[in-house]
């Protein structure tokens, strides 16, 4: 056997863009843990996979020896970036920070964290709190609602874009491709026409940062056309890629994590009741189950950036590697019982946002958004029963272990507010008036929405 068989020894099929991978996820990922946590897939011209947490752990936190940078250009080393395999849509443009090394990745977080912050995210609480309750309003007489499209979709869409500094009422406009692209399988005949709605979203976000340029106010696009990265004032394409990864981060995720929790909750009803009466003390940790459980961001992609071995295996420059957040956070080793959802799961150390200088820089946003939307839901339909022959699941959990529809009907109730067209003009006012989205090292204080 020669030494680059003996490396890969542990082979498997492991193709994670397959629907079976979604259906069959659970066996899959019992197998891996038990025979091998690190293998190697000749799928997408070949990778290795990490299953276990703790080779997961191990490789992520060994950022001399991977990388993320994806060299659209072949200006560096030719890196492919996050993505295996790349779609042809990301050929086109890095995507990111998320796809940057340091320092430049550095640079970046370091620019975005006044706006990102725990104390930062917080100020917007009483915003999302009115979208939430705009939202619950337009479907609350009926008995009816989607909680994908009246709900979950909506609330993390308008928040990304306030924060930006974009209009609000722009949402819709970004709505679309913002999911059809993770939703959509690389090899999916209707990759072409997701991909053009990528280059128009794409574009708008362009528009986005020259408007900001000529008429300034306040945001993340702000902050971004003032930022010097690396000692240089970063292009405007970058900076596009920057805003995509933003919107892509914001919207999507979110709206996985709270589709899945709801439709759990809708199967379990005396879990339901118990999480609204005991929110005081349970919320926090059945938020942390529940990114675990659903893991929206299954993993990521890196490439071996030097000959190194990590965690008992070794590797070459310029393989390819899958990180697998999501079936880490089902290796029994570290969690007890990890194909069942406890709410209140004690030293819950998912990796749901990530590891090691790639985390997740939006997860105080996921996780406050998320709560808001949740505890709305359990104190205005709190008998909510889901409809499974409705609900439609994304084909594939590749990118996004998401949801397309979740329908449920529910005791109808009474209005609390305008609705959400009007909703979103005041609060555009609101941001607008109290320049709502300048970093938590200028303005401190919470929101104050007035109907």
């Amino acid at each position: 056997m020669s030494e680059a068989d003996d490396r890969k020894k542990h082979r498997v099929h492991f193709d994670r863009h397959t629907p079976e991978y979604r259906h069959q996820f659970e066996g899959i990922t019992h197998e891996l843990h038990a025979k091998c946590p690190i293998a190697w897939t000749d799928a997408h011209d070949g990778h290795w996979v990490a299953s276990g947490h703790h080779e997961v752990f191990e490789l992520a936190r060994s950022a001399e020896f991977l990388s993320n940078d994806h060299d659209v250009k072949g200006e560096r080393r030719g890196y492919k970036g996050i993505t295996i395999p790349t779609p042809p849509r990301a050929r086109e443009a890095q995507g990111g920070f998320l796809e940057m090394d340091p320092p430049g990745q550095r640079h970046y977080r370091q620019t975005l964290n006044p706006y990102l912050s725990p104390a930062a995210v917080s100020r917007w609480i009483p915003f999302v709190d009115e979208v939430v309750r705009a939202c619950l309003d337009e479907r609350i007489e009926d008995g009816r609602i989607d909680f994908v499209d009246d709900l979950a979709n909506i609330v993390p869409a308008v928040l990304t874009l306030a924060m930006m500094g974009i209009p609000l009422k722009d949402w819709t406009v970004y709505n679309e491709p913002a999911h059809a692209s993770v939703y959509t399988p690389p090899d999916s005949p209707d990759m072409p026409r997701v991909a053009e709605m990528g280059r128009t979203m794409g574009m708008a976000l362009y528009m986005s940062i020259l408007k900001v340029r000529e008429q300034p106010r306040p945001g993340l696009i702000d902050a971004l056309v003032h930022a010097e990265i690396d000692g240089k004032t970063p292009s405007d394409e970058e900076l596009t890629g920057v805003l995509a990864l933003l919107v892509g981060g914001g919207f999507d995720t979110t709206t996985a994590l709270t589709a899945h929790a709801l439709e759990w909750l809708s199967e379990h009803p005396g879990e339901r009741d118990r999480l609204s009466r005991e929110r005081d003390t349970l919320l926090d940790s059945a938020t942390e189950e529940f990114l675990r459980y659903f893991t929206p961001a299954p993993g990521d992609g890196r490439t071996i950036s030097a000959d190194c071995e990590i965690a008992g295996q070794r590797f070459e420059e310029g393989e390819r590697l899958w990180l697998s957040w999501a079936m880490a956070n089902r290796d029994p080793s570290v969690f007890p019982d990890p194909d069942r959802v406890d709410l209140e799961r004690k030293g819950n150390r998912h990796s749901s946002f990530g590891l090691g200088i790639h985390r997740c820089i939006g997860s105080n946003v996921a996780r406050t958004v998320f709560k808001r939307m949740v505890t709305a839901v359990l104190d205005r339909m709190p008998d909510f029963r889901c409809d499974p022959d409705a609900t439609v699941h994304y084909e594939t959990i590749g990118v996004i272990q998401g949801m397309r529809h979740l329908p449920a009907t529910f005791t109808p109730g009474k209005r609390l507010g305008p609705s959400l067209d009007e909703t979103l003009e005041t609060l555009q006012k609101a941001c607008d008036e109290q320049r709502l989205a300048e970093p938590v090292t200028v303005r401190t204080g919470k929101a104050r929405i007035t109907r």
